[in-house]
């Protein structure tokens, strides 16, 4: 026998929307199960079972946006902590890239449930994505992500000489960190001060961490590129909205 789940994580595995998005339609009504509607939160499908959305599920999705950001230093990623302000207080119009492609209008509306989808530390900079879609939310801080993070990091080697090829290879792979195993990383010189790190994970100050174990202090770290979406030339401090065209 197939065990039953709830109908919100079966809508957020199929990816349909994010379990607390399903929810929501749920109690709307806008949710039906082989054809019937569902209102009733906690219900519980099979997985063979046929689900559906209504239109203005669909309508409401397409409105909701995605914010990319080039955070300065001194900003946090999520909740204002310790006097920092939070890097969504950037999002307003003054801050808008002048060369934003979109078209999209800005609206207050927008910055109800704008949330980061993964974190960037206070003293990095680079990429930051807010969004209010809990589609990309998932795809990109889901459990089983494998999206590309890339990183340009300036360091300074803190021992006598260069970094020997030894310790690049074990930057690539063989670290560990909180008593497990790193995945792979790419992880390559740009120049004589700057390494590239490209990671498919990120623990907390992971990159930070991982040049400290062999002996490189980091001077700034700047997030480039999140999957196929690439920082390329947006101000630091600016904003612009995700590109219907563009994907992770």
């Amino acid at each position: 026998m197939t065990e039953p789940l709830r109908l919100s994580k079966r809508m957020s595995e199929l990816g349909l929307c994010s379990r607390r998005e399903a929810d929501e339609w749920i109690a709307k009504g806008w949710v039906r199960v082989d054809g019937k509607v569902v209102s009733e939160l906690g219900s519980k499908v099979l997985p063979s079972q046929r689900i559906t959305v209504e239109r203005q599920a669909a309508a409401e999705q397409s409105k909701r946006v995605t914010v990319l950001i080039n955070k300065p230093v001194g900003y946090v990623s999520g909740q204002a902590e310790d006097g920092y302000q939070p890097a969504v207080t950037l999002v307003k119009p003054e801050n808008r890239w002048a060369d934003d492609p979109s078209t999209d209008q800005f609206h207050p509306t927008q910055l109800r449930s704008l949330v980061p989808a993964g974190r960037l530390d206070i003293d990095s900079v680079g990429l930051l994505v807010l969004t209010q879609d809990g589609r990309i939310a998932k795809q990109l801080i889901g459990q089983d992500t494998a999206i590309e993070k890339e990183y340009l990091v300036r360091v300074q080697y803190t021992r006598p000489g260069t970094l020997p090829d030894a310790d690049l290879k074990k930057l690539n792979h063989g670290l560990w960190m909180d008593g497990k195993p790193l995945l792979p990383a790419k992880v390559r010189w740009q120049n004589d001060d700057q390494l590239s790190f490209t990671l498919k994970e990120g623990r907390k100050r992971q990159i930070r961490r991982m040049c400290d174990m062999v002996g490189l202090k980091v001077i700034g770290l700047k997030r480039v590129r999140i999957g196929k979406v690439k920082l390329g030339d947006l101000p630091q401090g600016q904003w612009r909205y995700l590109r219907p065209d563009e994907q992770f």
